[in-house]
């Protein structure tokens, strides 16, 4: 498998990488299921695939990585496996903190994050300032995240400095709209990858994503290895991106 890998790493154009990749890491229920083993399992094993890509992305030099990692659609499972997800996600990061150092990976979090409980944004907080200071990729958490709060959240923000007098409603255009919501700063997704063979964005990045090239793939997320990542940015390269122009 590494050498198939490195071997699809050589017809990679490292000049016209994705500046930023975006993942929706499904089926890591399924995953579990086909294996006669907890949902937990599946989500066990999907950290493993996110080690995976975070390495390789970073390999290859790709500046911004977005892991959609927790929507807010997901409170709705049930209570034991929300719970366990938040267990892994608190512990997954206490854990990954010195590779990303290591690695010069610097770790942000987008979403509605202070909804989560005290201690495990005490961790995410902990971790971000850790590794503030490094120059390399940045690996991007989409957690506690929906693209229509955001929207929803940045119209609220924008209506109440409109109303205070702050804002002019003739200042509004997309850039500044842009700049409100929880990805501000950020550049929009140029590749969106999504596993598991799913044909919807699922409420992620509904604004970001108006010129995002998609990437579906049947490999469920645990799989999801270094040679499913170069053979969707491969893709990628192969597209010609208009923009909506001719």
């Amino acid at each position: 498998m590494t050498e198939e890998a490195d071997a699809l790493k050589e017809k990679i154009d490292s000049k016209r990488l994705p500046t930023h990749i975006a993942i929706i890491m499904d089926g890591n229920g399924r995953w579990a299921k086909r294996r006669d083993l907890p949902r937990t399992s599946g989500h066990e094993a999907g950290v493993e695939a996110v080690r995976r890509v975070v390495r390789a992305s970073a390999e290859l030099g790709i500046k911004f990585l977005t892991l959609y990692t927790f929507s807010v659609d997901n409170w709705t499972r049930p209570r034991e496996e929300v719970t366990a997800l938040m267990r892994l996600l608190t512990k997954t990061t206490k854990k990954e903190i010195d590779e990303l150092n290591r690695n010069n990976v610097r770790l942000i979090t987008t979403g509605r994050v202070d909804d989560l409980s005290r201690s495990r944004r005490t961790v995410l907080a902990q971790a971000e300032k850790k590794t503030k200071k490094n120059t390399g990729m940045v690996l991007n958490l989409a957690l506690n995240y929906g693209g229509r709060t955001e929207i929803i959240d940045a119209v609220r923000a924008i209506a109440m400095g409109v109303h205070s007098g702050n804002i002019l409603p003739t200042e509004i255009n997309e850039e500044f709209i842009s700049n409100y919501l929880y990805t501000a700063g950020l550049p929009d997704p140029d590749l969106l990858i999504r596993t598991s063979g799913e044909m919807r964005i699922s409420n992620f990045m509904l604004w970001q994503t108006i010129y995002t090239e998609m990437y579906i793939t049947d490999v469920l997320w645990p799989d999801f290895d270094r040679e499913n990542l170069f053979k969707a940015i491969i893709e990628y390269q192969r597209r010609d991106r208009r923009f909506g122009k001719v």
